[in-house]
């Protein structure tokens, strides 16, 4: 799969176990909504503290905070689908707490030259997310074996990108051509969103072949993790790509 935190295996090995419910399409669509409300007020937070102190160092503890306490209750989800259910809504304040201030940031530094940019991230995650939804349901693209090898090879180049890029950097490697708002630097970006977004589609097979395995009702909180792992990537890649755009233009 493309989203590792929702592969078949997963669900298969957590359908086995007796429940005395299983897991919806419903169920954990309203889940996803309560995960994207408490993002929201987390990100809420940050932002209101940011726009305060128009300082980052103010949001700097809880926008570090926030990202390493996510990353790390991520992991321990993945590795234990039962734990969704009450960690879950934890990652989803976490990240709303990095998403807030990082959004602030980008918010407060493209202010002259891309007013509104994250209004406009937004609506366009919200868009794409929508969009990917319709396409998944009206069976326009298949999302069988092959189109998930594609993803995963996606995915995993992608990653490998995002590593090799930290680990230059950290050797004082210059990548401005890679992160500037050059032609090559979009072009990246471009393909990392459209990679985000057909992951979606991904994450909407996998809720709805564990929900007709019969997976346990726990599994609706990790299938809405899975998807806010998805739709949070996808969001902070939009915000990039159009902060390349407004840099292109300078």
């Amino acid at each position: 799969m493309a989203n590792p935190v929702l592969s078949e295996k997963v669900f298969q090995k957590e359908s086995a176990i007796s429940q005395s419910s299983t897991m919806t399409v419903g169920g954990t669509a309203i889940k996803s909504l309560v995960l994207v409300l408490m993002v929201l007020a987390g990100a809420s937070y940050t932002w209101k503290v940011f726009n305060e102190a128009l300082n980052p160092a103010s949001v700097a503890p809880w926008m570090w905070g926030g990202a390493i306490g996510g990353f790390i209750t991520a992991i321990v989800i993945s590795f234990k689908p039962n734990l969704a259910q009450y960690l879950a809504p934890i990652y989803a304040v976490l990240q709303g707490l990095f998403l807030g201030a990082i959004s602030a940031m980008f918010n407060s530094a493209f202010e002259m030259t891309a007013p509104g940019i994250v209004m406009n991230a937004t609506l366009l995650t919200i868009i794409t997310a929508m969009v990917m939804l319709l396409v998944y349901r009206t069976r326009i693209i298949k999302v069988d074996g092959k189109f998930a090898r594609i993803m995963v090879i996606a995915v995993g180049a992608i990653a490998f990108y995002y590593f090799v890029s930290i680990i230059l950097s950290l050797f004082g490697v210059n990548l401005t051509m890679l992160h500037d708002g050059g032609p090559l630097s979009i072009g990246i970006s471009i393909v990392i969103v459209l990679v985000a977004a057909f992951s979606l589609l991904m994450d909407f097979n996998f809720i709805e072949k564990a929900s007709a395995a019969g997976a346990p009702k726990y599994m609706e909180w990790y299938g809405a993790f899975g998807l806010m792992v998805t739709i949070i990537w996808l969001y902070l890649e939009i915000l990039k790509l159009l902060a390349k755009f407004a840099s292109s233009r300078d």
